[in-house]
């Protein structure tokens, strides 16, 4: 009451904007994104559909894999982490890699490989400069030379955690399920641009499992996605955005829905790659991502929008009402800091369950600069002209 009769209008009204979009954050935190912390990963056995084998000395069955990933120019990256591929422990698999324009000698390290290991294919895409390759026109041949009904991506420089990879990402291949989300990650590098890139990792994982938990599943990284061949192609492949260079996860957004899609974040099925040093690189793929998702569904859309506005807000209404009513600035930091430790014990938890260190220390930083810096990504996105390159 008291707070009533010394407020004006316009305080009245930040303070129920600040009351708001409080209220908008703990929905995610606390019904979103704390999901994936909460989640109990549970070994399950299969009935065994058509064309699957079983696992040695286990009444689990695994349906045969095709593991895609689409190269161009990284002869360093197979050389190093392909390996890591070819000895899955998994009964019946392929790891085809597609070889696109690249101009280094990757074909070569293939074909020696190729002898070792009769498991591993690869397709060529030629250089033709009337024709603009895309990673998507890549995916696509890797996807046609596939011979096996479930497709696994990931990508050159990247590496699975275990070889258990296949197996724990296949334990999801049941019936009515098309597209498995598995988590991919960073190594623990220190210094200020690899936790930054680390925490935003640990964010979006947060954020796309929480949502696919919640029955609104919207994207998949494709360092670690599994999906049915026959959906590739029912859905036309990507033919709707096909002259979009970037978003391979569009199909996701296309196909997914809360009956056929699962998450598999358990540590022996996670991806993991050398993280960037380079916040200027890391800015580039932030710009990527915003130019794949003007093409998401309109409501994933709104809520991927939401989150962030509703924190701008929240800081935002929080700084003017401590100027305008000092007197109860008790209040509005008591507000402040119970959001602030949600968001600090959610995050905690996630970062363990990804397994990602060194973030946490300047999570709090991170969390008030990220919607800033998001937003300085999506209106650099608007003014970037030059899309002319392989992504």
């Amino acid at each position: 009451m008291k707070f009533i009769n010394q407020s004006d209008d316009l305080s009245r009204i930040v303070f129920c904007i600040f009351l708001f979009v409080i209220f908008i954050q703990l929905v995610y935190y606390l019904i979103i994104y704390i999901r994936p912390a909460c989640r109990r990963e549970k070994k399950k056995l299969k009935q065994a559909p058509q064309n699957c084998v079983s696992g040695e000395a286990s009444a689990e069955v695994f349906p045969p894999v095709s593991v895609i990933l689409c190269a161009r120019n990284e002869r360093d990256n197979l050389s190093q982490y392909l390996i890591s591929l070819l000895t899955q422990d998994y009964p019946v698999y392929e790891v085809i890699v597609v070889n696109d324009c690249s101009e280094d000698d990757t074909e070569e390290l293939l074909s020696v490989w190729k002898q070792k290991y009769p498991h591993l294919r690869s397709t060529i895409i030629k250089r033709d400069a009337s024709f603009l390759n895309s990673r998507k026109f890549a995916a696509t041949i890797g996807i046609k030379a596939a011979s096996y009904e479930w497709l696994l991506f990931t990508e050159p420089g990247y590496y699975p955690a275990s070889n258990q990879w296949i197996k724990s990402m296949s334990r999801h291949f049941g019936e009515g399920t098309d597209i498995v989300l598995g988590y991919s990650g960073y190594t623990d590098q220190k210094g200020f641009p690899a936790n930054w890139i680390k925490y935003d990792a640990c964010f979006n994982a947060m954020r796309y499992f929480g949502f696919a938990m919640a029955g609104i599943p919207y994207t998949g990284t494709t360092g670690n996605l599994a999906y049915r061949k026959s959906l590739f192609y029912a859905h036309n492949g990507f033919a709707l955005h096909a002259h979009i260079l970037s978003g391979d996860d569009l199909l996701v957004n296309q196909a997914a829905n809360g009956r056929n899609t699962a998450v598999n974040f358990s540590s022996e099925a996670h991806t993991c790659s050398v993280s960037e040093n380079s916040l200027r690189g890391w800015i580039r793929k932030k710009c990527e991502y915003f130019n794949a998702r003007t093409h998401y569904k309109s409501f994933h859309s709104f809520l991927l929008f939401l989150e962030p506005f509703s924190r701008t807000l929240f800081l935002c209404t929080f700084v003017l009402l401590l100027l305008r009513m000092p007197d109860f600035r008790q209040y509005f930091l008591g507000l402040f800091l119970l959001r602030t430790f949600i968001f600090f014990i959610v995050t905690a938890l996630s970062a363990k369950k990804f397994n990602i260190r060194g973030i946490l220390s300047c999570s709090v930083l991170f969390d008030l600069v990220m919607p800033f810096v998001y937003a300085y990504a999506f209106f650099l996105n608007k003014f970037l002209s030059n899309r002319n390159k392989w992504k």
